[in-house]
Protein backbone atom coordinates (compact mmCIF):
# COMPACT_ATOMS: atom_id res chain seq x y z
CA UNK A 1 0.00 0.00 0.00
CA UNK A 2 1.66 3.52 -1.09
CA UNK A 3 1.76 6.30 1.57
CA UNK A 4 -1.09 8.22 0.17
CA UNK A 5 -3.64 5.25 -0.41
CA UNK A 6 -3.00 4.86 3.77
CA UNK A 7 -3.71 8.13 4.63
CA UNK A 8 -6.44 9.02 1.94
CA UNK A 9 -9.08 11.15 3.75
CA UNK A 10 -11.38 13.66 1.61
CA UNK A 11 -12.61 16.20 3.95
CA UNK A 12 -16.03 17.80 3.56
CA UNK A 13 -16.44 20.58 1.72
CA UNK A 14 -18.59 23.21 0.09
CA UNK A 15 -22.87 22.24 1.64
CA UNK A 16 -21.37 18.86 2.89
CA UNK A 17 -21.38 19.81 6.33
CA UNK A 18 -24.69 21.41 6.44
CA UNK A 19 -26.16 18.41 4.67
CA UNK A 20 -24.36 15.87 7.26
CA UNK A 21 -25.91 17.59 10.09
CA UNK A 22 -29.41 16.87 8.37
CA UNK A 23 -29.04 13.06 7.35
CA UNK A 24 -26.97 12.77 10.89
CA UNK A 25 -30.55 13.87 12.80
CA UNK A 26 -32.49 10.90 10.36
CA UNK A 27 -31.28 8.07 12.18
CA UNK A 28 -31.79 9.95 15.50
CA UNK A 29 -35.25 10.72 14.43
CA UNK A 30 -35.73 6.84 13.36
CA UNK A 31 -35.75 7.46 9.34
CA UNK A 32 -33.40 5.14 8.02
CA UNK A 33 -32.35 6.24 4.57
CA UNK A 34 -31.81 3.12 2.40
CA UNK A 35 -30.83 0.81 5.38
CA UNK A 36 -28.52 4.14 6.56
CA UNK A 37 -27.65 4.10 10.85
CA UNK A 38 -26.04 6.11 13.09
CA UNK A 39 -22.78 4.81 13.46
CA UNK A 40 -21.74 5.44 17.05
CA UNK A 41 -17.87 4.88 18.00
CA UNK A 42 -16.06 5.58 21.41
CA UNK A 43 -13.51 8.43 20.83
CA UNK A 44 -10.14 6.93 20.72
CA UNK A 45 -8.88 9.67 23.21
CA UNK A 46 -11.29 10.77 24.94
CA UNK A 47 -13.70 7.90 25.10
CA UNK A 48 -16.76 9.75 24.29
CA UNK A 49 -19.71 8.81 22.01
CA UNK A 50 -18.84 10.05 18.71
CA UNK A 51 -21.56 9.90 15.65
CA UNK A 52 -22.11 9.72 12.30
CA UNK A 53 -24.57 8.17 9.64
CA UNK A 54 -23.10 5.58 7.40
CA UNK A 55 -24.62 3.56 5.04
CA UNK A 56 -24.73 -0.70 5.91
CA UNK A 57 -24.01 -2.85 2.97
CA UNK A 58 -25.95 -6.57 3.74
CA UNK A 59 -24.42 -9.19 1.29
CA UNK A 60 -25.00 -12.64 1.10
CA UNK A 61 -25.20 -12.52 5.35
CA UNK A 62 -22.83 -10.64 6.18
CA UNK A 63 -22.65 -6.67 7.02
CA UNK A 64 -20.01 -4.29 6.17
CA UNK A 65 -19.42 -0.46 6.99
CA UNK A 66 -17.27 0.78 3.94
CA UNK A 67 -15.50 4.22 4.29
CA UNK A 68 -15.83 6.24 0.95
CA UNK A 69 -14.18 9.21 2.03
CA UNK A 70 -11.13 7.01 3.41
CA UNK A 71 -9.40 7.25 6.67
CA UNK A 72 -11.92 9.33 8.39
CA UNK A 73 -11.82 9.98 12.34
CA UNK A 74 -14.52 7.30 12.77
CA UNK A 75 -12.26 4.31 10.69
CA UNK A 76 -9.44 5.69 13.04
CA UNK A 77 -12.11 5.38 16.13
CA UNK A 78 -13.29 1.89 14.90
CA UNK A 79 -10.34 0.39 14.25
CA UNK A 80 -8.70 1.46 17.90
CA UNK A 81 -12.01 0.42 19.75
CA UNK A 82 -12.63 -2.81 17.76
CA UNK A 83 -17.03 -2.12 18.31
CA UNK A 84 -19.27 0.58 18.51
CA UNK A 85 -23.06 0.55 18.31
CA UNK A 86 -25.42 0.66 15.03
CA UNK A 87 -28.60 3.17 16.29
CA UNK A 88 -31.66 3.96 14.55
CA UNK A 89 -34.32 5.92 16.90
CA UNK A 90 -34.27 3.85 20.38
CA UNK A 91 -33.17 0.70 18.65
CA UNK A 92 -29.48 0.40 19.98
CA UNK A 93 -27.54 -2.53 17.94
CA UNK A 94 -24.03 -3.19 19.72
CA UNK A 95 -21.28 -4.65 17.05
CA UNK A 96 -17.41 -5.85 16.49
CA UNK A 97 -15.80 -4.99 13.56
CA UNK A 98 -13.02 -6.93 11.88
CA UNK A 99 -11.28 -4.43 9.26
CA UNK A 100 -10.91 -6.55 6.02
CA UNK A 101 -7.19 -6.92 4.40
CA UNK A 102 -7.30 -5.22 0.65
CA UNK A 103 -7.07 -8.16 -1.34
CA UNK A 104 -10.84 -8.93 0.26
CA UNK A 105 -12.61 -5.59 -1.00
CA UNK A 106 -12.73 -5.48 -4.04
CA UNK A 107 -16.41 -7.04 -4.39
CA UNK A 108 -17.86 -5.15 -1.25
CA UNK A 109 -16.48 -2.11 -3.07
CA UNK A 110 -17.90 -2.92 -5.80
CA UNK A 111 -21.31 -3.58 -4.43
CA UNK A 112 -21.39 -0.60 -3.09
CA UNK A 113 -20.49 1.41 -5.38
CA UNK A 114 -23.77 -0.43 -7.28
CA UNK A 115 -26.13 0.13 -4.21
CA UNK A 116 -24.37 4.02 -3.36
CA UNK A 117 -22.75 5.38 -6.47
CA UNK A 118 -25.00 7.63 -6.92
CA UNK A 119 -24.71 9.43 -3.37
CA UNK A 120 -20.24 8.15 -2.94
CA UNK A 121 -19.53 8.09 -6.34
CA UNK A 122 -17.77 11.52 -6.44
CA UNK A 123 -15.02 9.95 -3.64
CA UNK A 124 -14.23 6.72 -5.74
CA UNK A 125 -12.03 8.73 -7.82
CA UNK A 126 -14.45 8.28 -11.06
CA UNK A 127 -14.88 4.85 -11.04
CA UNK A 128 -18.25 2.97 -10.96
CA UNK A 129 -19.86 -0.07 -10.64
CA UNK A 130 -18.79 -1.36 -14.01
CA UNK A 131 -14.83 -0.89 -13.31
CA UNK A 132 -12.64 -3.86 -13.45
CA UNK A 133 -11.26 -5.48 -10.77
CA UNK A 134 -7.80 -4.40 -11.17
CA UNK A 135 -9.17 -0.69 -10.52
CA UNK A 136 -10.70 -1.34 -7.89
CA UNK A 137 -8.13 -3.49 -6.38
CA UNK A 138 -5.64 -0.03 -7.22
CA UNK A 139 -8.04 2.17 -4.83
CA UNK A 140 -8.81 -0.65 -2.45
CA UNK A 141 -6.08 0.75 0.31
CA UNK A 142 -7.58 4.05 0.38
CA UNK A 143 -11.23 2.87 1.59
CA UNK A 144 -11.34 0.99 4.70
CA UNK A 145 -13.69 -2.16 4.52
CA UNK A 146 -15.39 -3.51 7.92
CA UNK A 147 -16.96 -6.51 8.62
CA UNK A 148 -19.38 -6.19 11.61
CA UNK A 149 -20.66 -8.84 13.75
CA UNK A 150 -23.65 -8.10 16.28
CA UNK A 151 -22.24 -7.94 19.74
CA UNK A 152 -22.26 -11.41 22.07
CA UNK A 153 -23.43 -10.03 25.27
Amino acid sequence: MNDTAATRYILPSGLDPIMNRFFNLLPKLGISVLGSRLLAVRGRKSGEWRTTMVNILDSDGKRYLVAPRGHTQWVRNLRAAGAGELRLGRKVEPFTAVEMPDADKVPVLREYLERWGWEVGRFFEGLTKDATDAELAEIAPGFPVFEIHPARH
